[in-house]
This record gives C-alpha cells, sequence and structure tokens, in this order.
C-alpha cells in the first residue's frame, strides 16, 4: 500500500469550512434520495423514448450535491469500504459528519474544476478457484470510488433502456436466478444443443476505444466522455509496488466497470437477438428449421454465457466463429479449453448450478433438472473445512457465527433448485466437522458429555449460548419461476407517472 497523506488530507477541507469555502449546501440523504430516483427517471424515459438520442450535459449531474450524497451512501454500504486504495484512505474510515461534508466538498470541487485526476487503483490477487490460479482485482481510492459511484448513477438509466433482455448479469432487479431459469424454459422448447463459452480475460482485455466508441453513441458530453476514458487510462499499482499502465481493460472492484462491461459486452446480446428477431413469426423460425436450418439464443451473465440451439451439434459448433467475430472488436476472444458444445442430456455447469435433462424417476419422459454442481459442493465443503481446522476459533459460538453466515449465504443461493439430497449432506459433513472440532478442543471428552454440554436436545445442534448452528436440510427448496423479457427496470414505474 502507497504511504503518504492521501489527496483528502492534502486539500485539508474540514466540515463546515469547507461548505463555506464552496457556498454550496448540502441536502440530506432522505432529500437527495428522491431527487436523484426522479432524475434517473426522467433519464431512462427520454432513452427509452428516442434510441438514437445522444446526451449533452450530463457532467454538472455527476457533479451534483444530491448525486454525491447518494454515491456516497452506496461507497460506504458497500462491503469494500474498508478496504483502503493507494491513498490509505478506506471510506468507512471517513466517519465525523465534518470529514464527510469536507471530503464530498472537496470531490465537488476537483470536478468543478476539472483537476480531478483518478489514482492507480491497488491491484490484489484473489484465488480463482483453481489451484493456482487467482484473479486480478482493483481497489480504486475513496475518492475514485465517489465518483464511479456517481458516474454510474447517471449513466445506468440511460444505457438500461438498450440492454437486451437475455442479460443478467451486474443490472438492477435481475439476478443469477433468472438466467438459470431461462435456459432451462428454453430447454423445455426444444433447444438442446448449447455452445457454453468462457472469454479469457474479459475485464483485462476489453479494447478501450472500442468500448469509448460504444459509450459515445448515447453520450455526447465529453466531459463525461474524458472522465470515462482517464479511469480506463489510470493504471495499476501492483502488490509489489510496482506501477503498470492500463492499456486496455476495465480492472475489476471497480464500481463502474460491471456496466462498462455490460455497454461492451451488448455487442453479443444485439447480434444474436437480431438474427433470432430476423426470422419473424414463430411459423416462420419453425419453417426455418424444417429447411435443415437453426435458431439461438443467448443468455448472459456478465462475462459468462451460453448459447443454445435449437439445431444440430453442427449449428452449435459453428456458433465458434461467429462469437468470435463478434468478440473480435471488443479485443476479447474465447477460451480454446473451456469454451465446448454439449446438449443437455449431457449436461453443463452454469453459475454454480448443474442443468441437465434426464428421465424423471418411474416415467419415460425427460425434464430438465438443476441442482448445485459438483464445484459448487466442493467450495463450501472446502470453506467449512478451513473453519473448522485447528484452533482458530477462542469459543464454539465464535466459530458458529462465522460458519451460520457462509451456510446462510450458500443455502438461499441453491434454494431455487433440486438441492434438498445437497443440503442434507452438507449439513451432515457440517455437524460432523464441529463436533470433531469440539473434540480435539476437549480433550478425552465423551460422546455422552459432548451431548449434554454442547448439542440441543432439537436435532443434536451444536450450540453455545443463544448462537445455534444453522441447519442446511431445514432450508425450503423451491423452483424459480422464469420472470421472462418484462422484468421492470427500477425507474420505470415514475417514468410511467412523469409520461402522463
Amino acid at each position: 500500500m502507497a504511504k503518504g497523506p492521501s489527496r483528502f488530507r492534502q486539500c485539508g477541507l474540514r466540515g463546515q469550512e469547507a461548505l463555506v469555502n464552496t457556498g454550496e449546501p448540502w441536502p440530506s440523504l432522505d432529500e437527495a434520495v428522491p431527487r436523484v430516483l426522479r432524475m434517473q427517471a426522467k433519464l431512462h424515459l427520454w432513452a427509452v423514448r428516442d434510441p438514437g438520442r445522444r446526451f449533452d450535459d450530463l457532467y454538472n449531474l455527476v457533479c451534483d450535491p444530491a448525486f454525491l450524497v447518494v454515491a456516497w451512501d452506496r461507497v460506504r454500504r458497500n462491503k469494500g469500504a474498508r478496504t483502503a486504495g493507494v491513498d490509505g484512505v478506506s471510506p468507512r474510515s471517513i466517519v465525523a459528519d465534518g470529514d464527510v461534508a469536507g471530503f464530498l466538498a472537496e470531490t465537488r470541487a476537483q470536478l468543478k474544476s476539472r483537476v480531478f485526476s483518478p489514482l492507480p487503483v491497488r491491484e490484489r490477487l484473489i484465488p480463482k478457484g483453481s489451484p493456482g490460479k487467482f484473479r486480478s482485482l482493483g481497489i480504486p481510492s475513496a475518492m475514485d470510488r465517489l465518483v464511479q459511484a456517481s458516474a454510474k448513477l447517471v449513466l445506468e438509466p440511460i444505457f438500461e433502456a438498450d440492454f437486451k433482455p437475455v442479460s443478467y448479469g451486474f443490472r438492477p432487479r435481475r439476478r443469477a436466478q433468472d438466467a438459470i431459469a431461462e435456459i432451462h424454459h428454453f430447454g423445455t422448447q426444444g433447444y438442446h444443443w448449447v455452445l457454453e463459452a468462457d472469454i479469457e480475460a474479459c475485464f483485462d482485455e476489453i479494447s478501450h476505444p472500442e468500448l469509448v466508441r460504444r459509450v459515445r453513441a448515447r453520450i455526447g458530453d465529453k466531459r463525461v466522455l474524458a472522465l470515462i476514458k482517464s479511469f480506463l487510462k489510470a493504471g495499476v499499482m501492483a502488490e509489489g509496488g510496482q506501477f503498470r499502465d492500463s492499456v486496455t481493460g476495465s480492472p475489476q472492484g471497480g464500481i463502474l466497470s460491471p456496466l462498462l462491461a455490460n455497454i461492451a459486452l451488448s455487442a453479443l446480446d444485439e447480434h444474436f437477438c437480431a438474427a433470432y428477431d430476423a426470422h419473424g413469426a414463430a411459423w416462420r423460425r419453425a419453417a426455418h428449421r424444417r429447411r435443415g436450418g437453426a435458431t439461438c439464443r443467448i443468455v448472459r451473465y456478465a462475462d459468462d454465457f451460453v448459447i443454445m440451439v435449437h439445431g444440430s451439434k453442427g449449428h452449435a459448433e459453428a456458433l465458434r466463429e461467429e462469437v468470435a467475430g463478434v468478440l473480435a472488436p471488443l479485443g476479447l476472444r474465447l477460451s480454446a479449453a473451456k469454451t465446448r458444445v454439449c446438449h443437455l442430456d449431457e449436461g453443463l455447469d452454469f453459475l454454480g448450478f448443474r442443468i441437465q435433462r434426464r428421465l424423471k424417476r418411474g416415467t419415460a419422459r425427460k425434464h430438465i433438472y438443476t441442482y448445485p454442481s459438483k464445484k459448487a459442493l466442493a467450495s463450501i465443503i472446502g470453506k467449512v473445512r478451513a473453519l473448522t481446522r485447528g484452533s482458530r476459533h477462542r469459543t464454539l459460538a465464535d466459530l458458529l457465527r462465522q460458519a451460520n453466515a457462509v451456510l446462510r449465504g450458500w443455502c438461499n443461493y441453491f434454494r431455487y433448485g433440486v438441492s434438498k439430497a445437497t443440503f442434507h449432506y452438507v449439513d451432515m459433513f457440517t455437524w460432523r466437522r464441529i463436533t470433531l472440532w469440539l473434540r480435539k478442543r476437549h480433550k478425552g471428552i465423551n460422546w455422552k458429555t459432548l451431548y449434554r454440554r454442547f448439542l440441543t436436545a432439537k436435532w443434536d445442534t451444536p450450540s453455545e449460548g443463544n448462537v445455534e448452528m444453522f441447519r442446511p436440510q431445514t432450508v425450503e427448496v423451491t423452483r424459480y419461476r422464469w420472470r421472462g423479457y418484462h422484468i421492470p427496470a427500477p425507474w420505470a414505474s415514475t417514468a410511467a407517472n412523469l409520461a402522463v
């Protein structure tokens, strides 16, 4: 981490003194939120009504006090707010009202005077899942996070009007289960061949000129475009302290990066949705398939996507070159090792789920099932094993609190599927690991004493004080219903009222 004073400390603005110097009144969060939502609804409405409109004078919205107040609230509530960038300042460390007001005033002053310049992101390497592989995560400075969050508040409603409904990653009111449900839906409609694709280092290799070109199609304000370019070119400070230029890509970890990645990858959505729509009505698509053709549908979650084919394996294989042609202008390429064609009867792993068509027990009919993949199961087992290894916890209650958080989050994600047997296995495995941890902690304790001291009468659940082990086997599983192509944007209802 870089040493020395941060930009916040260098500026020297503090509390009310900053407000007197700038002369800008700062709204409270309760006042700012309605103003921001109303402005976002207007931007979304204008973008929906005129698909060719280019928006000017957006920079003043990025600098607007209401947008900065709402942006700061989102930055402060983010889980990553405890981590500092190269400036050495974590958002959670700016606590006092005077310090927050001074920080916001300083940020707005730099933006208004056009002297704001992003700092390099601090690089952290986190395990990717496979042994020995790591993912690069870029941590922006506190002020950069604030400006990115404000820019996202302005840009997201505009581009949401253009994004296709087949995209689900990092978009408001959409989630991974929607993508899984859509694959399930297409599978029941005859789309049985699947191109399971993987983009090689997507966030690291997106072409800056092509990304800016796609942003420029909607944004005419040169100041906003310059701000986006400055974030893309800010550079990276590696863990060893070496600086390197960012010639391509948008580092993962930045608040604006997922939106920019969606803007770039929407080229895939547009290409395959246009090819599908070109056939016209359903009977025309059926006639096309009878003549030996095929139709395909794309389902994308950020940089993970599958293309489902109503046709033959040859049609699915041919899509490799087609996808590569769409990705090439973006500076992206498919991973040869991880891109494959499979049939739904073989099954595929997507977003942690295993999706497979197979015979229903006791019948001759095939149904599509979704359940936790082996990799997802190995992940939760590994986390439980790591939590219950050695003497890293002082008390059983400490161990249970950490294990419960991990188990509850994992089960809430996978409860939309055929997961009951998996939940039972995870429950039994966790119970065994915790009871073994207790026996190692209390040498010589027999099972009778262990049951009496640490296990409740209800299902022999490990507990201490008022903390009990979360039991995965009690989680109710249900099917997640496909919501179709009409998932409303969060500003749609407000925009409808404005249009009246």
